[in-house]
C-alpha cells in the first residue's frame, strides 16, 4: 500500500501507550493495533480526527505516502531475506549495521 502509517513513531514520541491511546478516543484496542502495524486498508476521518485530538498532531504526522517504486523495492527485499538461509540473514544485518 503506498501510505505508510506513522502511528508507533507518534506515540513514542507523546510517551503514551497504544492501550492509552484507545481508551483516550474510545476506540477497541485491536482495531487500532490493527491500524498502528499498517494491516488496514481504510481509516474514518472520525477516527483520524479523535487520533489527532488525542496526540495533539496533524494527519500528515500519522499519514505518509510511500511511492509504488519503493513499495516494490521493499517487497523484493523482504522475498529475498525471506529465501535466504539463517546464516545469510544474520550477514545482511551485519553488513546493514
Amino acid at each position: 500500500m503506498a501510505i505508510a502509517i506513522k502511528l508507533d513513531d507518534l506515540l513514542h514520541d507523546r510517551r503514551m501507550t497504544l492501550t492509552e491511546l484507545a481508551d483516550r478516543i474510545g476506540m477497541a484496542l485491536a482495531n487500532l493495533s490493527i491500524l498502528k502495524t499498517g494491516k488496514a486498508r481504510a481509516i474514518r476521518f472520525s477516527t483520524l480526527d479523535a487520533i489527532c485530538e488525542a496526540l495533539s498532531c496533524q494527519p500528515g504526522d500519522i499519514l505518509r505516502f510511500e511511492s509504488s517504486k519503493q513499495n516494490a523495492s521493499d517487497r523484493q527485499r523482504r522475498a529475498n531475506e525471506a529465501q535466504a538461509g539463517p546464516a545469510e540473514r544474520e550477514s545482511n544485518k551485519e553488513i546493514l549495521k
